[in-house]
């Protein structure tokens, strides 16, 4: 009787749970809080069988994991595509047919007006569909036959209605995806469940950046550069001033198919910037003496001071060259410039994809290839603008140039170093490499001195993402994210953005090893905007926050270029305190910079003489050869005659003449009186 009464209930709550159902109405709604499939049937937990058969479909490993519980189908294929990072936009969205809400996902209105056609896509979230739009419409063209808005005007959802990929899925798409569901930031914080952070947008509009930097001085601005040469400024509150800092596009050459890597590649303040106003540039040219030649263009480090007139601008009639590396192919350069705590100078360095016949045909002018170059440019040696570390690995070498500190590179992307240094006073310098010439999976190194990479093992290995190259981001020393302090992160070129921390582990001989971790990112409506397109580069400023350089296209011409900066929803953005008083950039007063005219300051403030002056602060000109006659040498070859003489050398004799450049008379001064005189009006 009691099993009776059991089965009775159990009928009972399953008619009333069928007559809950909603039905399509007259506008085609549906209750969300009713799941139903695509074909109008209840979603189920899938039996082994048919797990297996959704695991054997290509889709079918995402689909499971997106819904493990319960399911509604194996999907069925829509679109193909080649390009990888469409591919895996693709492959979710397939997943939607398996969703218990499938029904909702692919019936509204506009669609019921056509019963003919049979939707392909799923009514899909706003951020989520301008995404699909600009990552997928030069791969599929016949889906994309319009603008962005009025495409996502079609296939997106702007009403509360459940659309794709949220629909109220509290999961990350997948391992290697970067979205959360649109939840509110209070949500995030309050169940501390997901490690995932925000990317607000703080620029739009740049040409194909490919670096950000900050100078040091206090004024916590940020240096952003371009490809094509020009280098633009941010003051503290992220507002772009509109003259750029530096513009050397004239002299840059750069690339616009993609994979050309050639064009304006680093920027690194001196240590020292707030006082000596020096900064070091690496760029790709192919000018001057090396026009000819069998390689394609030069890798070129030049130093350049900042004007005296305006902290926002470069003087760039300073420009000093330190150093050329000629180089044959345009991938694989490197190019990267940073300054340790030690103040010393590192080139990170490509090899430039150069053999051994390469190499002998170009006469040995790329011993630098695939290298970590270490330098001390604070030097009062006037002939070299830098000098070598005698604790360089190689600095009483025959066979290898000193400058090498490490060497064994192939493609490296960015290198950053470690703020925090180590107990026993040891820098951390992470960087992230090819694994091979022509592998498509990357490595993390981290580089020591005189450590040759081609037989050193790495730090950690990264599995290929789809053949898209790492690119090296920073150690997080910020003060803003409590949670993201000490990991390192990087990203590939395909957006996936990623983090690797050291854990302690007592199996590990030392104690520590690398462990590498998906970053998850916030959809716009968390978290006001999202990270959209190809990752470029990463940044960082004073305060050690960590920022992100992103572009919706590969051409240097176009302005889809963004900057975003990463931070901790879980947290204000602005923490009292992690504020730091800002100081307003100064003008470069020092002694060298103000009375050095005639030649060129050194990082330590010595005044180096150009051709033909000299003197401690290259005052005096030289005169070849020297003024006859008792005249005065004024500028170099240039004299100053007396009365009764004139010629460049004061060589010829004039009976009534006066002097060239002075209105008096000088018949009645000694020689002593007229080059006092001379003297005084040049220098007084």
């Amino acid at each position: 009787m009691k099993h009776l009464q059991f089965v009775l209930v159990l009928a009972i709550a399953v008619n009333m749970w069928e007559c809950g159902d909603a039905k399509f109405g007259e506008r085609g709604e549906i209750s969300p809080r009713r799941r139903r499939c695509y074909d109008g049937s209840l979603p189920k937990r899938l039996k082994k069988r048919e797990r297996k058969v959704l695991l054997d479909g290509s889709s079918g490993e995402v689909c499971h994991r997106l819904y493990p519980r319960v399911s509604c189908c194996p999907t069925r294929r829509i679109f193909s595509t080649n390009n990888t990072e469409c591919g895996r936009i693709l492959e979710e969205i397939k997943c939607a047919r398996c969703s218990p809400n499938a029904q909702v996902l692919f019936h509204s209105l506009d669609m019921d007006k056509m019963p003919h056609r049979e939707p392909d896509l799923p009514r899909l979230c706003q951020d989520f569909c301008r995404e699909f739009y600009y990552t997928c419409r030069g791969h599929i063209p016949e889906l994309f036959q319009a603008d962005v808005d009025e495409f996502c005007q079609y296939y997106g959802r702007r009403d509360a209605s459940l659309c794709f990929p949220d629909f109220q899925r509290k999961h990350p798409h997948g391992q290697d995806s970067n979205y959360l569901g649109d939840e509110k930031i209070e949500d995030i914080s309050r169940k501390h469940k997901h490690n995932c952070y925000c990317a607000q947008e703080v620029l739009s509009g740049l040409r194909q950046p490919v670096a950000v930097v900050h100078c040091g001085d206090g004024s916590q601005r940020l240096f952003v550069l371009e490809r094509e040469g020009i280098v633009r400024v941010l003051n503290h509150d992220l507002e772009l001033i509109k003259e750029p800092f530096l513009d050397i596009h004239k002299l840059v050459q750069s690339g616009l198919k993609g994979g050309d890597e050639r064009g304006l590649l680093s920027l690194a303040f001196h240590p020292n910037y707030k006082k000596n106003g020096k900064l070091y540039i690496s760029y790709t040219t192919n000018q001057e003496r090396w026009a000819i030649g069998p390689h394609d263009h030069i890798l070129r480090v030049v130093e350049y001071t900042v004007s005296r007139k305006n902290p926002n601008q470069v003087d760039i009639r300073t420009v000093r060259v330190l150093m050329e590396v000629a180089e044959l192919h345009r991938k694989h350069l490197g190019g990267q410039l940073l300054f340790s705590p030690d103040g010393l100078l590192h080139i990170i360095l490509g090899d430039g994809m150069i053999t051994l016949d390469d190499m002998e045909e170009m006469d040995g002018l790329s011993d630098f290839t695939g290298s970590v170059l270490r330098v001390d440019v604070d030097t009062d040696c006037c002939t070299s603008p830098y000098s070598i570390p005698r604790d360089n690995p190689y600095f009483n070498s025959t066979n290898q140039p000193p400058e090498i500190f490490a060497h064994g590179l192939h493609d490296p992307g960015r290198c950053a170093v470690d703020r925090l240094q180590t107990d026993n006073g040891s820098l951390i310098i992470l960087c992230t490499d090819a694994s091979g010439k022509n592998a498509s999976a990357g490595r993390i190194l981290e580089i020591s001195k005189g450590k040759d990479y081609e037989n050193e093992p790495s730090v950690y290995d990264l599995h290929s993402s789809g053949g898209a190259p790492p690119v090296g981001g920073f150690i997080y020393r910020g003060c803003q994210s409590r949670r993201l302090y000490g990991s390192y992160v990087f990203g590939d070129r395909n957006g996936n953005l990623r983090i690797l921390q050291k854990a302690t582990f007592s199996t590990s001989a030392d104690g520590e090893e690398w462990q590498e971790k998906p970053l998850c990112l916030g959809m716009a409506g968390s978290c006001g905007s999202m990270l959209v397109g190809h990752i470029l580069g990463f940044g960082e400023d004073e305060l050690g926050e960590v920022y992100i350089l992103a572009s919706s296209k590969s051409l240097a011409q176009s302005h889809s270029g963004k900057l975003y900066k990463l931070v901790d929803p879980k947290r204000p953005h602005a923490p009292k305190e992690c504020q730091r008083q800002v100081e307003p950039p100064e003008l470069l007063m020092t002694a060298c910079s103000r009375h050095c005219k005639n030649g060129h300051c050194t990082p330590t403030g010595k005044c180096c003489c150009s051709p033909g002056w000299e003197g401690p602060l290259c005052r005096v000109a030289k005169c070849e050869p020297a003024c006859r006659n008792g005249g005065v040498c004024m500028e170099p070859n240039k004299c100053l005659c007396k009365n009764g003489y004139s010629g460049d050398q004061c060589e010829k004799s004039e009976e009534h003449g006066r002097v060239t450049r002075l209105n008096f008379s000088a018949s009645s001064m000694q020689s002593e009186q007229f080059s006092a005189l001379v003297h005084c009006i040049h220098f007084c």
